[in-house]
């Protein structure tokens, strides 16, 4: 199963953004990007970035999610009627997003490598 480990969102401020999720939700700073802040809570990525044109809304932009085997997650995509994007490795070491969007045109990502300050498996607690 392919897990939700990583949500962006478009900010008009994200030193302004991160504190407040500082402060009101407790998470913590694991990272910056050319345009924003990688937050965490420990499970979940969260990367506040900075609007840039005026086609982008302040709001959620895209998810991500990680998965085993990029490969197979791609064909049931497809399969499922989703659209590849943009994005693929350049060795099997490097850190990418592959970009797609489903058949309404949200936008995600997959990725078998993971997000700054998220990790792939939970095990609940008792």
């Amino acid at each position: 199963m392919a897990k939700l480990r990583h949500i962006a969102i478009i900010v008009p401020d994200p030193e302004a953004a991160a504190t407040f999720f500082e402060q009101a939700f407790d998470m913590k700073r694991v990272g910056t990007a050319r345009r924003g802040v990688h937050m965490s809570d420990g499970t979940v990525n969260v990367a506040l970035l900075k609007k840039e044109t005026d086609k982008e809304r302040i709001g959620l932009y895209h998810f991500g999610m990680w998965v085993d085997d990029l490969d197979a997650a791609e064909k049931k995509v497809v399969a499922a009627g989703g659209e590849y994007l943009s994005g693929r490795p350049t060795s099997p070491l490097s850190f990418y997003e592959a970009k797609y969007k489903d058949p309404r045109g949200i936008v995600f990502d997959l990725t078998h490598t993971g997000w700054a300050g998220a990790v792939k498996d939970v095990t609940p607690q008792a």
